[in-house]
């Protein structure tokens, strides 16, 4: 298998573990930042234990950095303060902000099938959370919103270092988290379930699949690379059914084959044309 099709695989495994946020920062009972911090703090205690990675600074990881620490905190806070449908679906909008800034950027070109697969996918989105998707909590939307254009400057900012070391964004995103975070846990009571979830949140939602898209992102294109994490918010709601017994209605399961039916429509063209250039 060559780097690029395991590059994928990593990628797809990387939406899977990352669907479990929305199910997860519910559970936990504390104040986003809270979450956010201690979140972070477990991942980077994780990633340094389980990788023994040698950081190196620069000022493209550092604006990485910061790019990760926004995203991640305003990701938690926006589930909090409005559904985790509105939360995931919102951030999701990143792929058109990389698709726009990705050539002026990166220098990568963006093709028509990535933009009719981009125009599926949130015809799908749109559909999937229709009766779902309220404007009950417009601040917790409008900051989902912002949570969108700092995953997709964080996901620019990667790329840039495909040549270097992209996780080293990740350890320098998840310290400046929990230093933010972190304080707000003082004072607070965490009962052993609100542990369970941090745990799982920051090695199994956090640390994990960020090492997968660190690896990934080296050898797929930025659009690619936030293109097919799109299955993450179809994946939210099969955990929400499976661990809060909540179904999705037909809206869901419409919009779920349609995003599924994009990136797999993307995807056999993308075979199907490196399969004429591997014969050229």
């Amino acid at each position: 298998m060559n780097q690029h099709n395991k590059a994928i695989l990593y990628l797809i495994a990387t939406a899977l573990l990352w669907s479990l946020g929305g199910v997860l920062i519910k559970w936990v009972k504390l104040n986003p930042i809270a979450i956010a911090g201690m979140r972070s703090l477990i991942s980077v205690i994780f990633i340094v234990v389980a990788f023994r990675p040698k950081v190196k600074f620069s000022s493209v990881k550092l604006a990485g950095g910061f790019a990760y620490a926004a995203t991640v905190v305003l990701f938690v806070s926006a589930n909090k303060l409005t559904t985790a449908a509105n939360a995931i679906l919102l951030q999701y909008t990143a792929p058109v902000y990389v698709a726009i800034l990705g050539y002026w950027f990166l220098k990568e070109r963006i093709s028509k099938v990535d933009w009719i697969s981009i125009f599926i996918a949130f015809c799908g989105m749109i559909l999937f959370f229709l009766d779902k998707l309220s404007t009950g909590n417009m601040f917790g939307n409008v900051i989902a919103i912002f949570s969108g254009i700092a995953f997709a400057w964080l996901v620019l900012l990667m790329r840039k270092q495909k040549d270097e070391s992209p996780l080293d964004s990740v350890i320098i995103g998840n310290i400046l988290t929990a230093l933010i975070g972190v304080p707000f846990v003082f004072g607070s009571h965490i009962d052993i379930s609100s542990w369970i979830g941090l745990l799982l949140l920051g090695v199994v939602q956090l640390g994990i699949p960020y090492v997968l898209y660190a690896y990934a992102i080296r050898h797929v294109a930025a659009i690619e690379a936030i293109l097919i994490p799109v299955i993450e918010p179809v994946l939210n709601p099969i955990w929400v059914l499976l661990i809060l017994g909540e179904s999705p209605g037909i809206y869901a399961l419409i919009g779920g084959i349609i995003v599924i039916g994009s990136l797999t429509f993307r995807s056999i063209v993308q075979l199907w044309q490196n399969r004429e250039v591997e014969q050229a």
